[in-house]
């Protein structure tokens, strides 16, 4: 179980809505993988009459909303974001992003912190999108944020952990706190990786939504937390620099006992 909040939860999958083939698709991945929290932006972009009906459709589902500031540079215009989303979704929940580098899209950890700081004083629960930073973590959690969403790899490059070290450290030093790996998962295995960590939930969108087969993925995706989860859980076996039998090498083979035992029996 994943608590967040007052909100207990069985999946440790979020999913983002964007880039899907089709509406339908993407309740069809939804189902697949049995999340209970999706991800939807502001500003997605579109008709008036296609965002409401787009909103109208996730807020039928059965799952947790989790409002996004994507596409925001400054903390005056997520805070913003943040308070319309509030309204038109009725919940306190918010990912905030707020983006210094339209390369690579990596957060501004000042405008970040400083929109976080305001949010959580307005009564949001804030899910802050940012790297693997232990001092930028430290300032969020220090300023009330109880759950961090620290980044694998940039947004979309589908290249999986690339700081192993410093995502463990990050666990280690925050065991108290949610910890939701956020972008740059490409693969299920790279979605295992991070749970065997630790981590508490993976989010991702476009290594699904992108795939040939977005259900099938979803599905994929699903399994392949569930497995990182478990194996974390149990404990998994450390590394070892040298070779270790599976087998005991001690005394002799079981049909060498048998033999002599019949040749005892022999000679009895």
């Amino acid at each position: 179980m994943l608590k967040i909040g007052h909100h207990t939860l069985t999946s440790r999958f979020l999913l983002g809505t964007a880039q899907y083939p089709s509406p339908a698709i993407l309740c069809e991945a939804i189902q697949a993988s049995a999340v209970e929290v999706i991800t939807v932006s502001l500003r997605r972009q579109g008709s008036y009459h296609t965002k409401n009906t787009f909103w109208r459709l996730l807020q039928s589902l059965p799952c947790h909303l989790l409002p996004n500031t994507a596409g925001c540079y400054r903390a005056k215009e997520a805070i913003l974001t943040a308070k319309m989303a509030r309204e038109l979704f009725e919940t306190n929940w918010i990912k905030l992003e707020v983006i210094g580098d339209s390369d690579t899209l990596q957060p501004n950890p000042f405008e970040l912190l400083n929109a976080a700081e305001i949010l959580i004083q307005e009564g949001f629960e804030v899910f802050p999108y940012c790297t693997e930073d232990i001092v930028l973590c430290q300032r969020l959690v220090d300023c009330g944020c109880r759950v961090l969403m620290p980044w694998a790899a940039p947004i979309g490059s589908a290249q999986g952990p690339l700081n192993p070290y410093a995502l463990k450290l990050l666990r280690n030093r925050f065991p108290d706190c949610t910890l939701i790996i956020d972008a740059g998962i490409g693969r299920p295995s790279h979605a295992t990786q991070v749970m065997e960590f630790g981590y508490d939930a993976v989010l991702l969108n476009s290594a699904v939504a992108l795939a040939d087969n977005p259900v099938k993925m979803a599905s994929a995706f699903a399994n392949a937390i569930n497995a990182g989860r478990q194996a974390y859980e149990i404990g998994m076996l450390e590394p070892r620099n040298m070779a270790f039998a599976s087998t005991p090498l001690i005394g002799m083979p079981f049909w060498h006992e048998e033999e002599k035992e019949k040749q005892d029996e022999d000679n009895s």
